[in-house]
């Protein structure tokens, strides 16, 4: 009889089976990265103690799900795993579930109750649950039925300068109405909350602005896998793909968007990609936008850049950047710059964009 286990990928022994079965099963990256997030994970054994089916949560995404057809039926195994798996999350109080996976296994998904959201050559991510990406979409804002020009700006604003809103502004003059979407992810120096609260503040003039987080759909940490892709390099290529084909099928066509504005980047090789991937999937429906960077001093080639206020907040030099922020971000970092000093001295990171 066949019996499904937690496991424990920090006994040596267990891990090197848990390897070699995925490995088998076509699933070859155990980097640190891959393996850092991972909460829980479980496997199901046959009557001979092999290993013949794995799953793993990390978060509210499931990972690493391989069955063998060896003995046994594959579907039987899969149901059997994957209902394991949303149990585990139920009794912590998560009843939203995202899967990333291979093209060819969206019906054995689909067939347990999954919803694909993107699809690429690459692979596919599927949710399941509630609040969903309908829910998110209805609890956004309302565009005026006036509104024949919509756009969208997605922002991480970590924090929100100057160069934020110039772009915000950009994308105001030039349409009727714009949904600005904060990045969700408490994995930035500034919170979700402060930085959506910030992005509010700085554009509260701007009457035809509407600021709301993103939710889990867009440039979060439900990254596409890299134990899918043979070569590690083509995953930023892959991933920025799939996340601005979520956005065209889930965001943009729904909520009748029809342009997203993007600063260029001439700091950052990541978002450059992510900017070419956007420019390859979301025309002819959604035009992008490239809005050329900011500058502090005016005409000088010293952008704005979020990066550079975090430095100065690490530092203390504050007032080095004073130009560079509104009001509203000048005045909280100020007010809270001790504390932001110690979140960076605890490890928060202060790199990236």
């Amino acid at each position: 009889m066949e019996t499904i286990q937690e496991i424990y990928l920090t006994n040596p022994t267990t891990k090197k089976d848990w390897q070699q079965f995925l490995t088998r099963q076509g699933l070859a990256d155990f980097s640190d990265q891959e393996l850092a997030g991972l909460d829980q994970t479980f496997a199901i054994y046959d009557d001979r103690e092999q290993m013949v089916g794995t799953g793993s949560i990390a978060g509210q995404t499931l990972k690493y799900l391989a069955v063998s057809a060896i003995g046994a039926s594959r579907g039987t195994r899969f149901n059997r795993l994957v209902s394991t798996l949303e149990t585990t999350l139920a009794q912590e109080g998560i009843f939203h579930l995202f899967v990333f996976t291979k093209v060819q296994y969206e019906q054995s998904f689909v067939h347990v109750g999954f919803a694909t959201l993107a699809k690429t050559n690459a692979g596919l991510i599927l949710e399941k649950g509630l609040p969903n990406v309908a829910s998110f979409r209805a609890a956004l804002p309302k565009k005026p039925d006036s509104a024949k020009r919509v756009a969208a700006v997605v922002l991480n604003a970590n924090p929100f300068t100057k160069g934020h809103r110039y772009l915000v502004e950009t994308a105001a003059r030039k349409n009727d109405f714009v949904y600005v979407f904060v990045v969700e992810e408490d994995q930035s120096l500034f919170t979700t909350e402060e930085r959506l609260r910030l992005v509010q503040e700085g554009t509260s003039d701007l009457a035809n602005v509407k600021v709301a987080t993103g939710g889990p759909y867009m440039v979060s940490s439900l990254s596409f896998p890299a134990y899918f892709l043979k070569d590690d390099s083509q995953r930023v290529s892959y991933q920025t793909r799939l996340d601005a084909t979520l956005f065209k099928e889930q965001i943009a066509k729904p909520l009748g968007i029809t342009s997203r504005y993007v600063g260029t980047e001439p700091l950052s090789q990541t978002t450059n990609q992510y900017n070419q991937a956007l420019q390859e999937v979301l025309p002819p429906e959604v035009q992008v936008e490239l809005v050329p960077r900011m500058t502090e001093p005016a005409g000088s080639q010293q952008v704005i850049s979020a990066r550079t206020v975090r430095k100065a907040i690490q530092t203390g030099r504050v007032q080095d950047v004073a130009d560079m922020l509104p009001a509203p971000s000048a005045s909280f970092i100020e007010k809270h710059l001790t504390d932001l000093q110690a979140r960076i001295k605890k490890g928060q990171k202060i790199d990236g964009n």
